[in-house]
Parts: structure tokens; C-alpha cells; sequence
């Protein structure tokens, strides 16, 4: 008899106000009984979209997180704070308050790869030590700017003088928090967040997502409506297609030759280097790397 081994797949959660994220990882964890992690954090104060990985869906974590995060959040010009957030104490204040026009012109100079200082208050690691650690002891560190990318930024709505909701679409490692703070700066006044909702990340969305309540005394399994399968994570990784036997060989930890690839479609249009995820019958076998004309796995799947 086939053992059970548990859901494996994606949860899109829609992160309540207030929780932390891996809290909300705890609550799945105990209705699961299985490994479970999350694609990018998300702070108390924000909501939205939080990819949770069950079971072995945790091994493409890495690839989603490498996905574009769309934002919409709501700055608040005139006041500095110490976490850049509404939680922090006011470091600052400041009279002045941009008008239309003039966040109109400056959006455009923070769109691309630009340098941004990241938040003292966060998990941004200075000498083995989280810099959020070292700011709550009042010993906040001096971190240094590092490249971002900012491939969309709007303004959505002015509420009033002292509000304004913008929307952006951003790479990796990309701190709204820094950006309101800096288009504060760049405006002659202070700014920090009020409110934050994450959209999307990558290919996951606000559509997919499922309020906390709404299964937190259930039983998830792998019949359950919402649960997304593995290969969710990776819709923008090119997949090869393989036979039984070479299906077999990657699960086992060994790597596929090229020399018998006949179901192997495009597999001439890919460089050395290229990350793909291997599939036999429409399933994922392995997320793989080819190398010298062979498929290496990286991370095989149990399912």
C-alpha cells in the first residue's frame, strides 16, 4: 500500500493586518503536520499575498522568491520614523507637502536599478546579526545602499495633504518601506508608511488568495480547492520533458546525458547554466541545471 505522504503544493494566503508571517507558517504547519515555509516575508503592518510552501513545494521557495512583488501602499508625507512605518517613533518633521505634480516628476527617478538604503529596522544582516536586532538595543547600524529594481511605480490616489497611495512592481530584496522614506527625501520632506499590500509575487496573486480563517480549522489535503501544485513556483523556468527511464535516473540523484534526448524539445536553445524543471507525465520530477550537455538535479522531488 502506496504510503500517504501528505499535501504537497502551494497555499496563496491573504496575510491578515497585525499577524507576522511566521505565524501564520505555525497555523499551517499545525493543520498539516508537514514541512511548511514561506515566499517573502511580510511585516505585522502589511497584508496580502503570502505564497506558503507545503511539503515538498518548500524546494522551489528559492525560485519564487525570485519573482517580481507588486505592492500598492499608502505613504504619509511630513513625519520621519525610526522603522520608516507607522510603528516607529517620529525621528523628524517637516511642514512641507508635495503637490501632484511635483510626486508626478519625481516617481520617474526611482524607476529602474537604483541604490537603496535599506531600513535599520530589518532582517538585513550586519556582522552575523540581524539589523533589526541591533536598533531595538538603540545601537541602529549604518547600512550601506545596494542595488534594487523598481520596474513600475505610480501614483494611484492623493487622499489628502497628507496622504498619497502609490503602486509598484519590484525585484528581490526591494524595501517599500525605503522607497516612501526616499521619495520623501527627494521631495524636500519626510515620508514613511502608513499602510501596505502586497499584490502579487510573481506568478501568484490577490486572485488566488484565501483569507487565514477561512481553513484554519480544516484538514489540508491534497484534494483541497485552494492547494496549487509544486510547479506553480517555477512558470517562468523553462521545462524539458522526460522519459520514464530518465525520470528514474534524476530521482535517484543521477544526471540524464544528452545524447538520448529525443523528447528533449528546444533542448539545443538552452545555455550551459540553464535551470529547468524535468517533468514525466505533466509531473515534476526535478528542478535540474544542464552542464556540459548533461541534466544535473538539483532538487528532487518526493511526491
Amino acid at each position: 500500500m502506496e504510503l500517504d505522504r501528505g499535501p504537497n503544493g502551494w497555499l496563496v494566503v491573504d496575510k491578515p493586518l497585525g499577524m507576522s508571517s511566521n505565524r501564520v507558517v505555525q497555523l499551517i504547519r499545525r493543520s498539516t503536520c508537514a514541512k511548511v515555509g514561506h515566499a517573502g516575508t511580510l511585516d505585522p503592518l502589511a497584508t496580502g499575498v503570502l505564497p506558503i510552501a507545503i511539503g515538498e513545494a518548500t524546494k522551489t521557495i528559492a525560485y519564487a522568491m525570485m519573482g517580481r512583488k507588486r505592492y500598492r501602499f499608502r505613504v504619509r508625507w511630513g513625519i520621519a520614523r525610526s522603522t520608516d512605518d507607522r510603528e516607529g517613533e517620529i525621528t523628524g518633521e517637516c511642514d512641507l507637502r508635495p503637490t501632484r505634480r511635483a510626486i508626478d516628476a519625481t516617481l520617474p527617478r526611482f524607476i529602474g536599478t537604483i541604490a537603496q538604503r535599506p531600513p535599520a529596522y530589518s532582517a538585513v544582516k550586519v556582522n552575523g546579526r540581524r539589523a533589526y536586532l541591533l536598533a531595538r538595543k538603540a545601537a541602529p547600524p549604518s547600512l550601506s545602499p545596494r542595488p534594487v529594481e523598481i520596474a513600475e511605480l505610480q501614483l494611484v490616489a492623493i487622499r489628502d495633504p497628507d496622504h498619497a497611495d502609490c503602486e509598484a512592481l519590484v525585484g528581490k530584496g526591494t524595501y517599500i518601506r525605503a522607497l516612501a522614506r526616499d521619495l520623501g527625501t527627494a521631495l524636500g520632506t519626510f515620508a514613511h508608511v502608513v499602510e501596505l499590500r502586497r499584490l502579487s509575487v510573481g506568478r501568484f496573486s490577490e486572485t488566488q488568495a484565501i483569507a487565514l480563517d477561512s481553513f484554519k480549522d480544516r484538514h489540508i489535503s491534497a484534494d483541497y480547492g485552494h492547494l496549487l501544485p509544486i510547479e506553480a513556483a517555477l512558470d517562468d523556468i523553462p521545462a524539458l520533458t522526460l522519459t520514464a527511464a530518465e525520470a528514474a535516473r534524476l530521482r535517484s540523484g543521477q544526471s540524464v546525458a544528452s545524447g538520448d534526448h529525443g523528447s528533449w524539445d528546444g533542448f539545443d536553445r538552452f545555455e550551459d547554466g540553464t535551470v529547468v524543471s524535468a517533468r514525466h507525465h505533466r509531473s515534476l520530477v526535478a528542478i535540474a541545471k544542464i552542464e556540459n550537455g548533461r541534466l544535473r538535479p538539483i532538487r528532487v522531488m518526493n511526491c
